[in-house]
């Protein structure tokens, strides 16, 4: 049995997380974290990390970037696994997650459906096939609640094809803002806010007279959840480092 302690359980993500956990028999949730106090679960939600006094094997955070610190001093505490799935990080916590990383095992990861890293192992070979003779652009679209833009799978989505191109492209996210062509090392990201769009992303190669698309659309939030339960399965018992998605599916 996995015994998972679940932070942002009171959120859309963790709900939808918690309904996998129904699902499957081999899981269960011995205990919640949330800021929030009016939910009615069948484990016992804390306010904060230092109030749990249960140990798991991992947790699964769908939470917010405030909570970094203190679900990391919880992690080194107990030793636990983290699957961490909030996204809007800023540079310096993702260095501290890095940092991390070196004395507790993290799965890290802007995106848990196992269709978006399908979706980046294909732009990363159009890119080998396209790249030096395409433009490349990524759009992306979300429901009109979501805080943090671009969204982190295009930034994956980026840096991956930037990999793939040897590190010499730039984001460019305010085109409207210049008078000028557009350059030839720069990747667009473009970000779409609307209604209750689940997740959407697009990549577009543009070349001359053809152009080619990559997409992959969401349809609930159930996908992200899966995937979620997926990876703290596979960080059951494993040893300090990062992980992301890469070390726990073959393509």
């Amino acid at each position: 049995m996995l015994r998972i302690i679940l932070s942002g359980c009171g959120g859309k993500m963790g709900r939808a997380v918690g309904a996998c956990v129904d699902a499957d028999e081999d899981c269960e949730i011995i205990a919640g974290v949330d800021k929030a106090d009016n939910f009615l679960f069948r484990f016992p939600v804390f306010s904060k990390f230092s109030d749990v006094k249960a140990k798991g094997d991992v947790i699964i955070d769908f939470s917010h970037p405030s909570v970094l610190n203190d679900l990391l001093d919880f992690a080194r505490q107990t030793g636990m696994p983290i699957v961490l799935a909030t996204t809007g990080f800023d540079e310096e916590q993702t260095k501290l997650i890095y940092a991390a990383s070196r004395e507790i095992p993290i799965f890290f990861s802007f995106n848990m459906s196992l269709g978006v890293n399908l979706l980046i192992h294909l732009a990363k070979k159009a890119t080998e096939l396209l790249g030096d003779t395409f433009d490349i652009e990524i759009v992306e679209k979300h429901h009109n609640q979501k805080l943090d833009a671009p969204s982190g799978t295009a930034i994956m989505l980026a840096n991956a094809i930037n990999e793939t191109l040897g590190n010499n492209m730039k984001f460019e996210y305010d085109r409207h803002s210049k008078r000028q062509k557009r350059s030839k090392n720069e990747i667009g990201i473009h970000s779409v806010r609307g209604g209750t769009i689940v997740g959407e992303h697009d990549v577009i190669f543009a070349g001359h007279d053809e152009v080619v698309t990559l997409s992959h659309s969401a349809a609930s939030k159930e996908v992200f959840a899966a995937g979620a339960l997926k990876a703290a399965k596979f960080m059951k018992g494993k040893p300090a480092g990062l992980y992301c998605m890469d070390d726990m599916i073959e393509l």
